[in-house]
C-alpha cells in the first residue's frame, strides 16, 4: 500500500493534514510520528516498532518538536542510503529565511506553510507539487 509518514508534534495540525487527504482522495495510507526519534522507529523498525514497509513514498515534515526536531530528522535521513531519496517536504509556521536555506541545503522537496490545505496555502507550487507526487 503506497504510504505517507507525517512527521508533526501538533495534534490539530496532524487532523488538519488528515482532513486535507480526505478532501482531496489522496491514496495513500498516512502514518504519523509525532517527534523525529519516532519517525526513525517507523522508518527503520525500531524500538519494537513495525516498520512501514513498504517505505512511505513522502514524508511530510515539521521543524519545530520535542527531542529530535525537524532539522535533526533530516540530516539522520540524509546520512542513510537506504532513506535518502524519500521526497521530504517541510511543513511548518516558520517562515524564516534561515529554515528555509538550512532545510534546502538538507534536500527537499519543497517548504509549505501551514495549515497543510492544498487550497489555501501561501506555498502553492510547493503544495502543488507535494499533491502531483502524491496523486502519480
Amino acid at each position: 500500500m503506497r504510504s505517507v509518514l507525517l512527521v508533526e508534534d501538533d495534534f490539530f495540525d496532524t487532523m488538519t493534514a488528515q482532513k486535507a487527504f480526505e478532501r482531496f482522495n489522496v491514496p495513500h495510507k498516512l502514518y504519523t510520528a509525532f517527534n523525529g526519534i519516532e519517525a526513525l522507529d517507523l522508518l527503520l523498525g525500531r524500538n519494537n516498532v513495525e516498520p512501514i514497509r513498504p517505505l512511505p513514498e513522502v514524508i511530510l515534515l515539521d521543524l519545530n518538536m520535542p527531542k529530535m526536531n525537524g532539522h535533526e530528522f533530516l540530516a539522520e535521513l540524509r546520512s542513510m542510503p537506504e532513506l535518502s531519496q524519500i521526497p521530504v517536504f517541510i511543513t511548518t509556521t516558520s517562515g524564516m529565511d534561515v529554515d528555509r536555506l538550512s532545510a534546502q541545503n538538507l534536500g527537499v522537496s519543497g517548504y509549505i506553510l501551514k495549515p497543510l490545505d492544498f487550497e489555501t496555502s501561501t506555498d502553492m507550487v510547493d503544495s502543488m507539487n507535494l499533491l502531483e507526487q502524491l496523486l502519480k
